[in-house]
């Protein structure tokens, strides 16, 4: 394996090969953990279905579990976490938090919270998928375990979610 042609310090490095650009996209998904982190606890506060907000809150504390699963891999490869902002992110969280804001009933609130965190989990599902291929790749198969884990706990996030979102949604329907 080649040595990374530039360290993590915000501004673009030059990519030269897959591992460069392996630690470049674990770098945007520590990132979109850390906004998530944020992001997950107000969820979890504006939501009013009591099993919705138990949800959030318990996504928050696996997205804790998840960074340290990253911090994990960064450090047996002997880099730095962070330098990167994941402006996707940005992007689901800024929506996130209009869904918070908006005047709405409780039941569409929900419903309205249940769709921001699919899109944020979706996006998380496409990149741990991305990363856990490339760690094939370059036979870190120690990352491939952590990053499959953590994709496994996304999925299964997603379903929880769907699964909230039947009942909550017809609730939503019926104003």
């Amino acid at each position: 394996m080649t040595q990374s042609s530039g360290q993590s310090s915000g501004m673009s490095m030059k990519m030269t090969d897959l591992q460069d650009l392996y630690v470049e996209q674990l770098q945007d998904v520590y990132s979109t953990e850390q906004q998530l982190t944020q992001a997950l606890g107000q969820m979890a506060q504006a939501a009013s279905d009591p099993q919705l907000s138990q949800a959030f809150q318990m996504h928050l504390q696996q997205t804790q579990q998840q960074i340290q699963r990253l911090e994990q891999i960064f450090q047996n490869l002997g880099q730095q976490p962070g330098g990167k902002t994941c402006k996707a992110m940005q992007g689901i969280v800024a929506e996130g938090q209009e869904t918070i804001q908006e005047k709405a009933t409780p039941a569409v609130r929900d419903a309205a919270l249940i769709a921001a965190a699919q899109r944020a989990e979706h996006y998380e599902i496409s990149a741990y998928g991305t990363l856990r291929t490339y760690a094939q790749i370059l036979g870190r198969q120690q990352d491939v375990d952590l990053l499959r884990t953590t994709e496994d706990e996304e999925k299964a996030t997603d379903q929880k979610l769907t699964g909230l979102a039947s009942s909550i949604n017809m609730e939503a329907n019926n104003g």
